[in-house]
């Protein structure tokens, strides 16, 4: 594994992690509570990696900084977030 890929991952994560915040989705607790498992969080990450709208999350973020209740329409990991945050 490069530090390259390293980095990325890193830097989905972060994203994820923002994503998930701005969405109200509590991810450390439903680790936490069993209804979120490490192997779907990677995976999340993955499926960002893989999201070429990607660079549009941080000012769709910027932009939504007191919270909303979805991911944009563009997020690869809709879904999966607003299962988390119900």
């Amino acid at each position: 594994m490069t530090m390259g890929l390293i980095k990325k991952i890193d830097h989905h994560a972060d994203l994820l992690m923002r994503m998930a915040e701005t969405v109200h989705a509590d991810l450390g607790a439903s680790l936490e509570a069993g209804v979120l498992q490490g192997e779907a969080l990677r995976g999340a990450i993955f499926t960002c990696m893989g999201c070429a709208s990607a660079s549009e999350c941080p000012s769709w973020m910027d932009a939504h900084g007191q919270g909303t209740p979805a991911a944009p329409d563009f997020c690869r990991n809709q879904a999966w977030l607003a299962r988390l945050s119900a």
